[in-house]
């Protein structure tokens, strides 16, 4: 009991400080990015924070491995540093029996890591690809603010009104600035409103007047008119619009069985099941040396982590590109990990080595030559 309380406790402190450390970079990060995006115009600017946490919570399976990664590397390590080990191993405690208080503290974080890669990471993702739709798919007019000019989302118009409705959707003192089919227009009236005809925005002019420059030969032309329309956008926002393979639940790339589908499909697969593998590799690679330190230990771990979680998504490029099929990159690259892992703690656990092995095997051949007539 003291046994597994006390492992579990130290693992519980480690975690959390790792997690924080970690969530806090990562959201570092994501605020830059996402800050950078709302200054090229792909995010609305008061969604960034909303933007930021759906971003941080689509990547949040990758912090909670890595943190019980290192923090299960990182406890050990310690104990083996202090001599805390030897006296667990001199009581009977082998290498192998600190799977059982291992699993048991890290089976909550191992659920959602699952939960979260196969149900919080698609919803994430299509909360920003919705966000991102209505920002990106607005109607020009709704893109200005009274008083400032501002580019169309096309770059081939510039807008400027005097005075807003409540509404959005009409203004007054319109001034419109257009460079299309070798031409250059320049169109003021005295009221605008939106209209939707069809899939189409149009914007309605009233009393103005239009100046068109062709580019080619430099000829003007000067017109008024009572009424004027212009198309504005022909991407207005339906429910067939379909997003990223990331935004698909996964039961829909079950249903869907595409080379596509099938690489998003192993990327959430393998971080469910790359966690369980991290528990066995971090107890299998912490093993140190107390007269040499516990750095080597620690980076062979963090170089073991990237290396695996490189190769996932290595692996999702692969099954999409149907280089390989989904259930032998599976079998191969989890499950190769696993023997691996299962194999090293063995030969750690019962402290097999090649010189041990060779020096034993080379004591028999002198027997046998001897005892040979």
């Amino acid at each position: 009991m003291l046994f597994h309380s006390s492992l579990r406790k130290e693992l519980a402190r480690s975690f959390g400080a790792t997690l924080v450390v970690l969530a806090t970079v990562v959201m570092t990060m994501m605020l830059i990015r996402t800050l950078g995006q709302a200054s090229r115009g792909a995010v609305n600017p008061s969604d960034v924070m909303m933007v930021m946490g759906y971003t941080v919570l689509g990547h949040l399976p990758t912090i909670l491995a890595l943190s019980l990664f290192v923090a299960i590397v990182g406890t050990l390590s310690r104990m083996y540093r202090d001599s805390e080990m030897v006296i667990w191993f001199a009581s009977g405690r082998g290498l192998a029996s600190f799977l059982g208080p291992l699993f048991r503290f890290a089976w909550p974080v191992l659920l959602v890591i699952a939960l979260l890669a196969l149900v919080g990471w698609p919803w994430s993702n299509q909360q920003v690809q919705d966000m991102r739709d209505h920002y990106e798919k607005r109607g020009d007019v709704e893109r200005i603010a009274p008083g400032q000019f501002q580019e169309s989302a096309n770059g081939t118009r510039v807008f400027f009104v005097d005075k807003q409705s409540t509404d959005s959707k009409s203004g007054n003192n319109v001034f419109i600035a257009a460079l299309e089919r070798g031409q250059e227009a320049v169109t003021s009236a005295q009221s605008a409103r939106i209209e939707i005809i069809g899939q189409d925005r149009f914007v309605l002019l009233s009393q103005g007047q239009r100046m068109e420059q062709l580019l080619a030969d430099g000829s003007v032309k000067l017109s008024d008119f009572s009424e004027y329309g212009t198309r504005v956008a022909s991407n207005v926002l339906t429910e067939s619009d379909s997003g990223p393979t990331k935004a698909l639940s996964t039961l829909k790339l079950l249903r869907e069985p595409t080379p596509i589908n099938q690489g998003e499909l192993s990327w959430r697969l393998g971080l469910a099941l790359a966690g369980f593998n991290f528990v066995v590799l971090a107890l299998a690679v912490s093993v140190v040396n107390p007269r040499a330190g516990r750095t080597g230990s620690l980076v062979f771990a963090l170089f073991a982590f990237i290396v695996y979680y490189n190769f996932i998504n290595l692996g999702q490029n692969w099954v999409s590109n149907g280089s390989i099929p989904m259930a032998k990159f599976m079998l191969l690259l989890h499950g190769g990990a696993a023997f691996v892992g299962l194999l090293l703690l063995v030969q750690r656990h019962y402290n097999w080595s090649w010189r041990q092995w060779l020096r034993v095997r080379g004591h028999r051949r002198q027997a046998e030559e001897r005892a040979a007539p």
